[in-house]
């Protein structure tokens, strides 16, 4: 099987970022159908979220790897440094549920993997004008969503977060961002800028003051596990009068155990990200879809967790999601989104696009 370069977990964040591999402009499956991401037309269901695509460079290898939304790593109005190796942690684990409280480190690249970055980012003179580049370069067809998050102060009030979110918002979109999104959910940072969605009337504060700055560009929030109905009818009525869409899920966080027995990460959870939040995600995505279709909210849905085939991609889509966001796969063998566009444009010639169940 081919391999293209992709992220190297022995390297830091820094030199990543600066490795950016070298374009690729492979033939792609045009996938039938109309498809649109919170509201906006697009080539394909196809996307990647915020975490393998550190600059702009980055953003154009996926795009030329079948990637038709394309999100650019979390940003702040604050330089912050990335965390200590490792960045990524290869686990050993089954499909998660929420309940899991400890997992395995293994030495090989499974499918599944602790995320440990901190929400690194550049100075804003800096990532500001990466964007506007990296909008400049995308061709038609592709859209470019940022994400941002506050960096939150000791002594700062909910109307300072907010405020700080939607500043970031703003530069976001004057500098060329189609989307923007706010990232409520870092289970690797123990502050509220990374646990919010879990407080929904502090997420409706911010989404409000985000939405006030942005105006009418198309917003997503950005949120982890949500365990029940109840607390996912909470989370929407502080969000749906202010978001267009939810993505989800930002991984299911626990702790991990070296192969020497000690505990990583000084014993702080982390987001387990891949093959293994993939069953909890979709079934996320169903019991929010079910819940707007009941209230009548007008919410699109980001399928985000574990896809890594067009099986995958398809029950995202049958779940109820408008767009279907692809990262640890995509970092393990970039090539998998053309496989991905392939198979899925052969599906959907044969039975037409999928209807939400």
């Amino acid at each position: 099987m081919e391999l293209l370069p992709r992220y190297d977990i022995h390297q830091s964040y820094l030199w990543n970022y600066d490795h950016a591999p070298e374009l690729q402009d492979r033939p792609v499956a045009a996938i039938p159908g109309s498809w649109k991401f919170c509201g906006l037309p697009v080539d394909s269901p196809l996307g990647m979220p915020a975490g393998p695509l550190l600059n702009g460079r980055w953003i154009l290898y996926y795009a030329g790897l079948g990637f038709d939304v394309l999100t650019y790593k979390t940003v702040r109005s604050v330089e912050r440094a990335c965390y200590e190796l490792p960045n990524l942690q290869p686990v050993v684990t089954r499909q998660l549920n929420g309940s899991e409280s400890e997992l395995p480190a293994t030495s090989d690249i499974e499918q599944s993997w602790a995320v440990s970055f901190g929400m690194p980012s550049k100075v804003p003179d800096e990532w500001r004008v990466d964007v506007e580049w990296t909008r400049d370069q995308l061709p038609t067809g592709k859209l470019l969503n940022v994400s941002v998050v506050a960096s939150v102060q000791p002594d700062w009030s909910l109307e300072d977060l907010a405020d700080d979110y939607a500043q970031c918002a703003r530069w976001a979109i004057d500098s060329g961002a189609d989307t923007v999104e706010t990232n409520f959910s870092c289970p690797n940072v123990s502050t509220c800028d990374g646990q919010l969605y879990q407080q929904p009337e502090s997420a409706g504060v911010v989404a409000q003051r985000v939405r006030d700055r942005i105006g009418q560009t198309p917003y997503i929030a950005k949120i982890g596990h949500v365990y029940d109905s109840e607390s996912a009818g909470r989370l929407l009525d502080a969000l749906a009068p202010y978001v267009d869409a939810l993505a989800m899920t930002n991984s299911v966080a626990a702790t991990v155990r070296g192969t020497d027995g000690e505990l990583l990460f000084e014993g702080q959870s982390r987001g387990i990200c891949g093959e293994a939040t993939r069953t909890a995600s979709t079934a996320q995505t169903k019991t929010f879809r079910k819940l707007i279709e009941q209230r009548g909210d007008d919410v699109r849905l980001i399928g985000v967790g574990g896809a890594s085939t067009a099986e995958h991609v398809w029950d995202y889509l049958l779940a109820g999601a408008e767009s279907v966001h692809i990262a640890t796969a995509a970092m393990q063998d970039p090539l998998v989104g053309c496989r991905i566009r392939e198979d899925l444009a052969s599906r959907v010639e044969n039975e037409g696009p999928p209807s939400p169940q």
